[in-house]
């Protein structure tokens, strides 16, 4: 691994997209410290603290919303703007038309992906300017609330834009990166955390080392349910087209069995936590009600936690995956699977095993999600990383160690992965 490493640290080319990346960490953790002008963040620390809302976006932010800097908003208007445009492209077929036609047509859909970004980002900063006007803002006049705004918005424009050139100049997918980032960032206060708790008696150091041996294994099952496929055989005919034949090979195709990634789990997190939080500004002793039935790691929120990322795999799967276009597509170049009939047949097939496979890969990426939680409750150690986050890292160090390897194996070298 360190050979590897020293290897791919010896081509010019690579160390410069890892210095870039790292480079725009540091920039990244610099804008995290900017505090908006007109805010006081001390007055904040209890609305973005706890299991809400807030909260969850202030983990992914790494602690730049409860310090109310420029990133406050982070890079989930982006994330949200991307989200919609998939679901407008199965709606409108426009943009179903563009997104078919290749570079350029994608390059339409990003334009219009970071149009819905700023705007976005503009309705999230005017909301939150709104909800801390009478805590925190310390001029509640039109100027000191359209700096905010502003401010809010362009941290957000920038993100995008620094995560848009870490994909052309650096290493691996810049969004993921800038989410890692944040994440990541909470660790030496998770671990001063587990410290406290082990100096004050809180918890045993064997509880310390059981929770670290079930969380390394809890990373070994992360990955194998980001690398567990099914290859489907796939046989080309010959063609012959003039004086040349076409043709003839076989090939696979390869179906994750978790093809829709952490977003359910980020679905399902904002869904519940969105009451809770709406709840905890009514003073009613039903809001109480509900926000304590739906506290983090109650029954209720589990139970219900499970149901939504479930139900969210399935349905972000099907919009991902579309088994009629896919054998349309195999048809079209003389392509079949053996014992299959082109057309219909085939297509049928594709949706029986995605179906199978959606309905192992939900289960696992809910188990993942809520072992955490279920761990934390009968250990009483506060955990460093939650199932959202941890598989948020583990993710994006295995598609950047991915992109490593590419590159070296383009020079002959050995990567990665065996």
């Amino acid at each position: 691994m360190f050979e590897t490493v020293s290897t791919a640290w010896r081509i010019k080319e690579l160390r410069q997209r890892i210095l870039f990346t790292l480079a725009m960490f540091i920039v990244f953790r610099v804008g995290s410290a900017i505090p908006v002008p007109g805010v006081d963040p001390s007055a904040l620390a209890e609305l973005f603290q706890g299991d809400n809302i807030f909260g969850f976006l202030n983990i992914l932010g790494g602690n730049s919303l409860s310090n109310f800097t420029i990133f406050a908003l982070g890079i989930m208007p982006y994330i949200n703007a991307s989200i919609i445009m998939n679901l407008l492209t199965i709606v409108i077929p426009k943009f179903k038309e563009w997104s078919q036609e290749g570079p350029e047509g994608r390059k339409k859909l990003s334009q219009l992906t970071r149009y819905g970004t700023v705007v976005i980002a503009l309705i999230q900063g005017i909301g939150l300017s709104s909800l801390i006007g009478r805590t925190a803002i310390l001029d509640r006049s039109f100027i000191t609330f359209f700096t905010i705004i502003i401010s809010l918005t362009a941290g957000t424009a920038f993100l995008m834009w620094m995560g848009e050139l870490i994909n052309e100049k650096g290493i691996g997918n810049g969004i993921s990166l800038i989410i890692f980032a944040g994440i990541v960032a909470g660790f030496p206060y998770g671990v001063a955390t587990v410290a406290e708790q082990y100096r004050f008696g809180q918890i045993t150091f064997y509880i310390i080392l059981l929770v670290v041996i079930l969380m390394l294994a809890l990373i070994v099952g992360i990955i194998a349910l980001d690398q567990g496929q099914r290859r489907i055989n796939v046989q080309y005919s010959k063609r012959i087209v003039g004086r040349k034949m076409y043709g003839g090979q076989a090939t696979h195709i390869p179906m994750k069995v978790n093809q829709s990634g952490v977003i359910p789990v980020i679905f399902a997190s904002v869904i519940l936590t969105f009451p809770q939080t709406i709840a905890s500004f009514i003073q009613h002793p039903w809001a109480e009600k509900v926000a304590k039935a739906l506290e983090w790691g109650s029954n209720l929120h589990l139970g219900l936690y499970v149901i939504l990322i479930i139900a969210f795999a399935y349905f972000y799967t099907a919009v991902q995956f579309d088994p009629f276009q896919i054998a349309g597509n195999i048809k079209k170049y003389g392509g079949f699977i053996p014992g299959l009939r082109p057309g219909r047949p085939t297509a049928e097939y594709l949706g029986k095993v995605t179906s199978r496979l959606t309905t192992v890969g939900a289960f696992a990426l809910a188990f993942i999600a809520v072992f955490p939680v279920l761990l934390q409750r009968f250990t009483g150690m506060r955990l460093i990383f939650t199932g959202t986050g941890l598989i948020i890292v583990v993710g994006v160090v295995l598609e950047t160690a991915k992109q490593i390897e590419s590159h070296m194996l383009m020079r002959s070298y050995r990567g990665f992965m065996k």
